[in-house]
């Protein structure tokens, strides 16, 4: 990676926006791979990027390339990958015609199969796994909104490629367990699910004490899964994971006391399993539960939880009329 040459950010949606906008408002060169739509609305309103903590910025459109023509891609000393799980492959071969071979390609997806399927579909390539801890919001007319906090983790590399991403208004840490750190985000996602079923807000999704069992007993599946790998997973909060079934399941006050100050979220927070189905998009299911279910298969657990959130999650998709509440 070179800081003359772009960062270019693959399929722009609301987490490429964002992070694209801020490193564009640093003053690094950026490009957005991304759809006519998304196009259209930055050409008329630029980004209007905003915070949980009450930041915000706004970047002219002058200031970004922008473009649905993978040949922006040609000139990339950065690509970070954004697009849904399901569209890895795609993008990977799009790269693979168009971005140079010395362009450092990072994965800022959520899964844990993304960063296998990019490295097998582009041999001889730097190819780094990141982890995301935020969710954010695409709020219209160019207006994308962190709702949570936590900083970008990326895997450690010679080129410290983390360092040379990272800016003051978008930290980015390196790691040398990017696969613990990917799993324990993984186990948080569970929950993604869970709000896109209920049409809740986060904070009061995790206000409420039955909403927060059901989240905790899919905790737990999840767990179980992750730990018959042979897996120990980070966790994306300052709680352990092996701890947080049980502080979830706890009365709403102690609850309030133990576990609400390490969750920073905005209180119109909803995950991005929700804004799918409210949009009629295709979620990642699939590379959410849809991995504990794989695994309780080989393995002979039983996650009868973990099926039955898939189960509901395909319904509303097929459906489509957004959260079924």
């Amino acid at each position: 990676m070179t800081e003359d040459r772009p960062i270019v950010v693959a399929g722009a949606g609301s987490i490429g926006c964002y992070v694209g906008g801020l490193c564009a408002q640093a003053g690094r060169r950026v490009s957005l791979l991304a759809r006519p739509r998304v196009i259209a609305e930055i050409e008329r309103f630029g980004l209007t990027l905003t915070s949980l903590e009450g930041s915000s910025w706004h970047v002219a459109s002058q200031q970004i390339t922008l473009s649905e023509d993978p040949k922006i891609l040609a000139d990339a000393g950065a690509v970070l990958v954004t697009v849904k799980s399901a569209d890895t492959a795609e993008i990977a071969d799009t790269i693979a015609r168009h971005a140079p071979p010395d362009a450092v390609i990072v994965s800022f997806q959520n899964g844990i199969a993304n960063v296998p399927m990019l490295r097998d579909r582009l041999p001889g390539r730097t190819v780094l796994a990141a982890m995301v801890p935020f969710n954010v919001v695409a709020a219209g007319d160019g207006r994308f909104h962190r709702a949570t906090s936590g900083d970008i983790v990326i895997e450690r590399d010679a080129a410290a490629t983390a360092e040379r991403l990272s800016i003051p208004e978008l930290p980015m840490r390196a790691t040398a367990n990017i696969a613990g750190v990917q799993w324990g985000k993984l186990i948080v996602n569970l929950n993604n699910a869970i709000n896109a079923l209920s049409g809740l807000p986060l904070r009061q999704q995790l206000s409420n004490r039955g909403w927060r069992g059901l989240f905790a007993d899919q905790l737990a599946e999840g767990l179980a899964a992750v730990k018959a790998e042979g897996i120990v997973p980070v966790s994306p909060t300052p709680v352990p994971s092996s701890w947080t079934p049980y502080l979830l399941r706890l009365p709403d006050t102690l609850f309030s006391l133990a576990l609400a100050p390490a969750m920073k979220i905005d209180p119109q927070a909803r995950s991005s399993m929700w804004e799918d189905l409210e949009r009629h998009r295709r979620t990642e299911i699939d590379y959410l539960q849809g991995v504990i279910t794989a695994i309780a298969d080989q393995r002979g657990l039983k996650t009868p939880l973990s099926r039955r959130i898939v189960g509901l999650i395909k319904q509303a998709e097929a459906a489509g009329q957004g959260s079924p509440g």
